[in-house]
């Protein structure tokens, strides 16, 4: 084995972390008698020679050692190396992604190419593997065929065979989900997978693997799935969690073309399609360990997994998924309610619809006394802001209840809001205020409590004097800033004037180390404040007197709001609409807006600034020249562009064009408007990431798009 890897020049080359001189010894690893070793070698692949999905010329080097590896039967982990050839060799580069390739990653863009070119030449293997001995193997070729095999008629016609002959359930799982692949793949074999798969879906088969057929058939062909499908999947699950003897596979069907034989008794998963399980201090060993811990004693742990793909494929269908879910929050199986509160939290983050009853289940889950339980369901709660609603009694007794997890504390960073508590405070709840309070009298203030203090508004009043009192203590050396910027944004929040003092004291001290942050947040408190702050604006007119800079934009922004004085700050911000930095000049945008018509001599130069290269620029000066000048029709042209170009600008946006209301029917505005109410798609969502404010900010948008149709401003669009 091996032969002419010591022939490679692999010091020449190189991964993720330097020379590729240690691949040999990786590659070795992976033929080891040792599990740990085994581990430790496919961790360092990852990590390194395939990190994060590159391919590097190592890479490449390596392809025809991992097929020496992935067909010797005598080692073991083999599927493990099969994975990792599909992961290498499955990257897709279609025709988009060639024209956006730039000169540096050509090189890049051609491995992948060479990698795609190398493991699918040698592809052929996987057809004698998907009946090896080793189960860990059957489970990873059936994907493998499916993703790097050039005849994707021969595979399928693979997976049926092997299908009736599968010993294995996760295996046959496996392979299902393989030919889902292919349809997806090949589109011209849709229609002949969608058929097979509802015939597996239909007759008398295991509930897991119904279940699978039924999640492929979601993904590869939508229409195909029954009518009924919510009561369907709702009954295989039942049939899941019955005693076996309640749910006895079927005797055998004759094998034909177009029917399946009846499936052989499931064999665990966990005892059959891994080796040895070890624990490793490799990432590759932890997720495995975080895994088994998971799955720990579910009779269907790939079940999860089935659902989540059904979820993916039935798309928009919101009304089916929010059934299946509830469905799944009423279920006696807690496992299967943590898999249902993670996936509510997926469905509500992407999609808009009504979530009442959902939501109210998943705050039903708060009271669980398993915490894996109730901590998922109150971590989905904290990011509905609003519409977490039907869950607030359920947040407020759980509350009430466990006043040990108000703030947690981490082994680095300051302390933070428990989940529960920034639910609560979210929603505007006055409940949350003991939390809040108890918060502020710990030694290091929790990081958000601010944030929290600003949502509840001027029901957290009661806050204000600890919050000027913590900010009175506050020493002013190097960690300054970590500790006022959570007391300024609370009394930013509360608009609480009389903190000026202690306002001021922060402005005038703040150290070198973030400094600049941290009169940032001392300013904008101070404008927050308005009259009430009137002894700061000597202070304010000292810092104005430096024009150019961020903070005397920042500084004339709070004086215009504290003393109304437009002469004052009118030729500081000018200034600072001139500034080399794009970030300053949308600041100097935004604060000229803010005075209105007593701007109206900067309007051309705004007008000037609606071409700019820079989106947010053109939208904040769009939005400032019409403050100033009261004309609509060139800032709505500009503010309807920024709209089609990025969707992030859309809540900034659509807050402008509320406030000129009412929107003409059968304007562009509107038309743009009640496209974005149709959309069943929130505006902000993103595959494979998100943020914890995404279903705020859509809500925002949607509640400011039908407050501009209903006219409820103060201006026109005319």
């Amino acid at each position: 084995m091996f032969s002419g890897i010591d022939e490679v020049d692999w010091a020449s080359m190189e991964h993720a972390y330097g020379p590729a001189d240690d691949v040999p010894e990786l590659l070795r690893g992976l033929a080891s008698d040792d599990p740990a070793e085994r581990e430790a070698a496919l961790d360092g692949m990852y990590g390194a020679v395939h990190h994060q999905g590159d391919v590097y010329a190592c890479t490449l080097a390596c392809i025809p050692f991992l097929f020496e590896l992935a067909v010797d039967p005598g080692l073991q982990d083999r599927g493990s190396v099969v994975e990792l050839l599909t992961s290498i060799g499955g990257f897709d580069l279609d025709e988009d992604d060639e024209a956006e390739i730039d000169e540096d990653e050509i090189e890049g863009a051609a491995n992948y190419a060479m990698a795609a070119a190398a493991v699918t030449a040698g592809a052929g293997v996987f057809f004698e593997l998907i009946a090896d001995e080793d189960p860990g193997v059957r489970l990873a070729a059936p994907l493998a065929l499916a993703t790097l095999h050039r005849h994707p008629v021969r595979v399928l016609a693979l997976l049926r065979e092997r299908l009736p002959v599968e010993p294995d359930e996760e295996v046959r799982l496996a392979l299902v989900e393989a030919a889902g692949r292919v349809a997806l793949r090949h589109r011209p074999l849709a229609g002949r997978v969608a058929e097979w798969l509802g015939r597996l879906a239909s007759r008398a088969h295991s509930p897991g693997l119904r279940l699978a057929a039924l999640a492929q058939l979601a993904r590869c062909s939508p229409d195909g799935l029954p009518g009924d499908v919510v009561p369907v999947v709702s009954g295989l699950l039942r049939e899941m969690r019955s005693p076996p003897e309640e749910s006895a596979p079927e005797k055998d069907e004759p094998v034909d073309p177009d029917a399946e034989p009846a499936d052989p008794e499931p064999v665990a998963a966990a005892e059959t399609c891994r080796g040895e399980q070890v624990t490793t201090p490799t990432l590759v060993g932890q997720l495995r360990s975080l895994s088994a811990q998971e799955n720990a004693g579910r009779g269907a742990p790939w079940a999860a997994d089935l659902l989540r793909t059904l979820h993916v494929g039935l798309d928009d269908r919101v009304g089916d998924r929010t059934a299946l879910l509830a469905d799944q929050l009423r279920s006696p199986d807690r496992r299967q309610r943590i898999d249902a509160v993670r996936m509510s939290g997926g469905l509500i983050r992407a999609w808009r619809g009504p979530y009442e009853e959902l939501v109210a289940l998943v705050g039903g889950q708060l009271s669980d006394p398993e915490p894996r339980l109730a901590e998922a369901a109150s971590h989905v709660l904290e990011e509905l802001f609003g519409l977490a609603a039907p869950a607030a009694d359920a947040l407020a007794a759980r509350l009430a209840d466990r006043p040990g997890d108000w703030v947690k504390s981490w082994p680095s960073g300051p302390p933070g809001l428990g989940s529960t508590v920034k639910a609560l405070a979210r929603l505007g709840d006055v409940r949350a205020l003991p939390a809040l309070a108890a918060a502020l009298e710990l030694p290091q203030v929790a990081h958000d409590v601010g944030f929290a203090v600003g949502h509840l508004g001027a029901a957290a009043q009661p806050l204000a004097g600890a919050l000027r009192g913590r900010l009175a203590e506050v020493e002013l050396d190097e960690g300054a800033y970590d500790r006022a910027s959570p007391l300024l944004a609370g009394l930013t929040g509360l608009r609480a004037g009389e903190a000026t003092p202690e306002v001021l004291r922060v402005l005038r001290g703040a150290p070198d180390y973030r400094g600049e942050w941290l009169r940032t947040a001392a300013l904008r408190a101070l404008g927050s404040f308005g009259p009430a702050a009137r002894e700061a604006v000597p202070e304010l007119r000292a810092l104005v007197r430096r024009p150019g800079t961020a903070s005397a934009t920042e500084a004339a922004e709070a004086l215009w709001a504290i003393s109304g004085d437009a002469d004052a700050v009118l030729p500081v911000l000018i200034e600072g609409l001139q500034s080399h930095h794009v970030h300053d000049r949308r600041a100097a945008a935004v604060a000229l807006g803010a005075l209105g018509t007593r701007a109206a001599v900067v309007a051309p130069r705004l007008r000037g600034l609606l071409a700019h290269e820079e989106l947010w620029l053109r939208v904040d000066a769009a939005i400032a020249l019409w403050e100033v000048s009261g004309r609509s029709r060139e800032t709505v042209e500009a503010l309807l562009a920024g709209w089609e170009r990025s969707r992030h600008v859309r809540v900034r946006v659509a807050e402008c064009v509320a406030r000129m209301g009412p929107v003409p029917e059968g304007s562009a505005a509107a038309h743009v408007l009640r496209s974005e109410l149709a959309s069943v798609r929130r505006h902000n969502a993103m595959d494979g990431g998100y943020g914890s404010h995404d279903i705020h900010e859509d809500e925002k948008l949607l509640a400011l798009c039908r407050q501009a149709l209903r006219g409820t401003g103060k201006g026109t669009t005319a």
